[in-house]
């Protein structure tokens, strides 16, 4: 499923015009942007669990050459999908 297409089925469920459908799929999807951007989890109950996850520094290596290479820390978002979600997909 693609953005337009999420927002085509939030408008027809409820009953909305696509514009407004459109904003709403964009304010949610900016929230949980902006809430991992300041390192906060976003909990949406039934569904699943947006988080930041820390990479640890570790040895890799270039395929091309075969050097070894340190690839630096960072940080990921991550998703943990709810139980409610796990069963529904089951």
């Amino acid at each position: 499923m693609t953005k337009r297409e999420l927002i085509e089925v939030v408008a027809k469920k409820a009953n909305l015009t696509n514009k407004a459908a459109r904003d709403s799929v964009q304010a949610v999807i900016n929230s949980i942007r902006d809430a991992l951007k300041r390192g906060e989890k976003v909990v949406i109950t039934g569904f699943g669990t947006f988080s930041v996850r820390n990479r640890v520094e570790r040895i890799g290596r270039n395929p091309k050459t075969g050097e070894k290479i340190t690839i630096a820390a960072r940080k990921a978002p991550g998703f943990t999908p709810g139980k409610t979600l796990k069963k529904v997909v089951r």
